[in-house]
């Protein structure tokens, strides 16, 4: 059980360190007005992300349940 519990917290972690850096990015793009940020590679965050929701939509039905599931999977504490 304990075995469990420390891939728990660091699944947690690794998670708050990935929102932290999504995060990030997001307000260097806008910072930046969408042009190469100074102190990083060419990523196109908020580009990325629209293409995950459009993702999702385009599944309908499908694919609000999956973002529903993984918001609730998120939020379980």
């Amino acid at each position: 059980m304990e075995i469990l519990n420390k891939v728990k917290a660091w699944a947690g972690a690794l998670t708050e360190a990935g929102i932290s850096l999504l995060s990030l990015g997001i307000v260097l793009e806008v910072l930046c007005n969408g042009q190469n940020s100074p102190c990083g590679p060419d990523i196109n965050t908020i580009a990325n992300i629209q293409n995950i929701v459009a993702g999702f939509s385009a599944q309908g039905l499908v694919g609000l349940v999956a973002v529903w599931v993984l918001y609730s999977i998120y939020n379980r504490k």
